[in-house]
Formats: C-alpha cells, structure tokens, sequence
C-alpha cells in the first residue's frame, strides 16, 4: 500500500502529469529538456523529475553527463495498470509542443 501510495502522491502534481505526458509522448526527457519546455528552473525541474524517479513512475539512465528519465522498464503490474490508464487521459490533453525544441536540443547537444 505505501508504494501505491507514493506512485498517486507524485501524480498530483499538474507540472509532473505534465512532464509523464511529455513522456509518454517523447520516450525520454532530461533536466535540461524539461526546464526548457515548461520555461522553468532547473532546480524545480530537477526536483519534480526526482520526485517522480523516487516514487518508482520513471526511472533515471546516464547517457555520458546527461540523466534521462523515462518509463521504467520492468514495472509492476499495479504501476503498469496505471500508466496505461494514464497515457490514455493525457493523450488528448493540451501539453507544450516539445518536438520541435526537443529536436533543437538534442542536436545542440550533439554538436558540443
């Protein structure tokens, strides 16, 4: 129950439903692609994207300097049952339109 517990405490969050959407939408996000996005701080970035790592909703993996977080990959059936239902109501929800940025991102991050 204490887990099921954390997994809805970090969904009451407007700014983390919006981040899993974003999610749920583009695969992955790090710090610096949500702090961009939603216009803010690194730190509350950070902080939101911890709280939904720390809650068991995304999981965190390094590629070089950078943390991305993302769906985890072996989930529970109880956190699979509600991401599912999840990404079902946030599919038609307006978010940010993170493609274009996302694309701008990744390459200035490539290219350094």
């Amino acid at each position: 129950m204490k887990q099921l517990s954390r997994v809805f405490k970090a969904l009451s969050d407007d700014t983390r439903l919006t981040i899993l959407a974003l999610v749920f939408r583009h695969g992955h996000l790090c710090v610096c692609e949500t702090e961009r996005i939603l216009g803010i701080s690194q730190s509350k970035a950070s902080r939101h994207l911890r709280y939904l790592r720390d809650s068991g909703v995304l999981e965190d993996e390094r590629d070089g300097l950078i943390i991305n977080y993302r769906l985890p990959r072996n989930q529970a059936t109880e956190l699979a049952e509600i991401l599912a239902m999840l990404e079902g109501l946030l599919a038609h929800r307006p978010i940010p339109d993170a493609g274009p940025l996302l694309v701008q991102i990744r390459a200035e991050r490539e290219a350094s």
